[in-house]
This record gives C-alpha cells, sequence and structure tokens, in this order.
C-alpha cells in the first residue's frame, strides 16, 4: 500500500529542510492565516494552536493528504517572545533574553485527511542565554539578521554562540520542526519512512 501524500504547511526554509532530512517525498504550501496570539493565551497553547490551524487550512487543497503543521513561540516569565521582524525589536529580545533560561515551545501538529484527525504535540527546549553585552549582540544582530526566528537566535547559524546550554528531547525542535516526534507520528499514521 502506498503512502498519502505529504505536505508541509509551512513558508519556513529551516522547516523545508529539517523535513528533507527523512529522505521522504513531500510538498511544500504556504499556510494563510492569523498568526496573532489570542487575548490570554498561554504561549504553548499560542504554538499548539497555530499548528493546527496550519495544517487544517490546506485540508481542502490536499484530500486525503498528511499535513504537517508547526509554529514556535519562545517564553520568558510568561511573557510570548516572537519573530522580532526587524533590528530594534532583536536588540531588545536578546537584551530581555542574556543571562536568563528561555523555553521555546515547538508545536507540531500532523493532519490525517484520509479521516480528519490530528495528533499534536508541544516539544519544549531550555535555552540558557549567556551574558550578552550590548556590542556582541549588535556584532551578532549585523552578521546573523535572524528577524523572522522566534526570540532571534538561530541555533542552527551563528545564534549557537549566544547559548551556554540546551536541555530539551529533539535539537531539531529548536530549528522549528521536531522530527523525533514526526516520526512517531507519521508512524501511528500509517506513514512508511523506510
Amino acid at each position: 500500500m502506498s503512502n498519502p501524500v505529504l505536505v508541509l504547511a509551512s513558508t519556513s526554509p529551516y522547516r523545508r529542510e529539517l523535513l528533507t532530512r527523512l529522505g521522504i517525498p513531500f510538498e511544500v504550501a504556504a499556510p494563510d492565516i492569523n498568526e496573532t496570539p489570542l487575548a490570554g493565551e498561554g504561549p504553548a497553547d499560542t504554538a499548539l494552536r497555530l499548528a493546527q490551524e496550519k495544517a487544517r487550512v490546506l485540508a481542502y487543497r490536499y484530500p486525503g493528504a498528511l499535513i504537517i503543521g508547526s509554529d514556535q513561540v519562545a517564553t520568558l516569565d510568561d511573557l510570548q517572545i516572537g519573530k522580532p521582524g526587524n533590528h530594534e525589536r532583536a536588540v531588545a529580545q536578546l537584551q530581555l533574553m542574556r543571562g536568563r533560561t528561555v523555553i521555546f515551545h515547538t508545536a507540531l501538529a500532523l493532519y490525517d485527511g484520509r479521516n480528519d484527525s490530528m495528533q499534536v504535540k508541544d516539544v519544549q527546549t531550555e535555552v540558557d542565554f549567556r551574558q550578552l553585552s550590548d556590542e556582541f549582540i549588535e556584532a551578532y544582530l549585523r552578521q546573523e539578521q535572524p528577524y523572522n526566528c522566534a526570540g532571534s537566535a538561530k541555533s542552527e547559524g551563528l545564534g549557537i554562540v549566544l547559548m551556554s546550554a540546551m536541555r530539551g528531547t529533539d535539537p531539531n525542535a529548536l530549528i522549528g520542526l521536531p522530527l523525533i516526534e514526526l516520526v512517531s507520528m507519521l508512524q501511528h499514521a500509517g506513514f512508511r519512512i523506510l
């Protein structure tokens, strides 16, 4: 029996590169959703809701497919730290996070269009940030320009120099797609990887 079509509901080049590591065929489609957190919504809840919305919004275009949605929200002192979008906000984020521990919630959703079911998981990664000087933050941002990454820190790039430690179950989660959990979800859905 052949696998259903697999779709990555994301415009992220990082998620696409991660999924490519599994060596399985997949399509990529941009989910058109509003990613604004809801009033009173916690960081994990925001990430989980958005991951599910990303997967479900493409169901009409890909009937019978398995659709992967993922979203990431960083949190510090119960504050959501999203993508900075520009240099000034990135400076403020890194100044707030220096010398502190930030929890990154990487939500994963796998929608199965064959039976209208959804598997979801919040994969958390704790990251300890170094005590960063303002000059170091400026130099890092000028070189890396991580304005589309939650918390302004790309661990797969130069952002690793900002961190003194990380704790979690999947190093891929911090980059944006928890592959270990995704493999479990795909297998549970009957998708053959090898």
